[in-house]
């Protein structure tokens, strides 16, 4: 049997995971500090004799897109976007650290201060902040929290940890859908890091090449359907010429 079927069959894998991955990329254009996933892919030469020009298709170590998103500016007391390459710290389902460029932040009924999805905001100091009840909080450019309730001064609860992450210990997205070190280790929080109060973040997702990407990749799966439609042919033909001289 021609090995032509499994070539074909990594080919077709990838550009639908390709495929998956702009599917995923696109429809996460609206979300604050999404940050667009890559997928690439290496040709491996198989190896032995008569295939020297036969390759298989294996996807290689995928990351993200790093280009900040667009500010969109909220005027909310409780939005914030990093600046630079700093992200917020938030605790994870799993009671890790993990790392978001999403600042649209909440007070709860207990006076904490949460992301969207309920994950508690850490403090500089690796704590979930804590306000008091019925206060009026305001996000300063460092990441001072600042509370004030009714007939008193305003006064500072807490300072959010903006992490800047480095070179050698980059971040991976996570299934949960946060960043967190390759090493597993937490990033130290970054004192020079500023962020923009009553502002958020964009996605860094760019629609239009999403949508190319996903024809391109369409084009290629139908290229490799194809040639596992010749293989089978292929098989056919020698089979009815085998019956004939049998």
């Amino acid at each position: 049997m021609d090995r032509i079927i499994y070539t074909s069959m990594t080919g077709a894998n990838a550009a639908a995971h390709r495929q998956a991955v702009l599917s995923n990329n696109l429809a996460n254009v609206s979300t604050n500090g999404f940050r667009a996933e890559m997928s690439t892919f290496r040709a491996v030469p198989i190896q032995g004799d008569g295939a020297k020009t036969r390759v298989f298709a294996l996807e290689a170590t995928s990351g993200h897109l790093e280009t900040p998103g667009p500010v969109q500016r909220t005027g909310r007391n409780l939005d914030a976007m990093a600046m630079g390459n700093a992200w917020f710290a938030v605790q994870g389902l799993d009671g890790t650290e993990a790392y978001t460029r999403a600042g649209v932040f909440e007070v709860s009924a207990q006076g904490q201060l949460l992301t969207p999805t309920g994950l508690p905001v850490l403090s500089d100091g690796g704590a979930p902040i804590d306000v008091p009840p019925g206060a009026e909080v305001s996000l300063g450019s460092d990441g001072t929290v600042t509370a004030k309730v009714a007939g008193q001064a305003a006064q500072p609860v807490g300072r959010l940890k903006l992490a800047t992450p480095t070179p050698e210990d980059r971040l991976k997205r996570g299934d949960d859908g946060l960043f967190r070190t390759v090493s597993g280790d937490p990033i130290p929080n970054d004192a020079n890091a500023r962020m923009l109060a009553g502002a958020v973040e964009g996605s860094n997702v760019n629609p239009v090449e999403c949508m190319v990407g996903m024809i391109a990749a369409s084009r290629q799966f139908e290229q490799q359907i194809k040639l596992l439609q010749t293989a089978e042919n292929s098989d056919k033909a020698a089979s009815q010429l085998l019956s004939l001289n049998g």
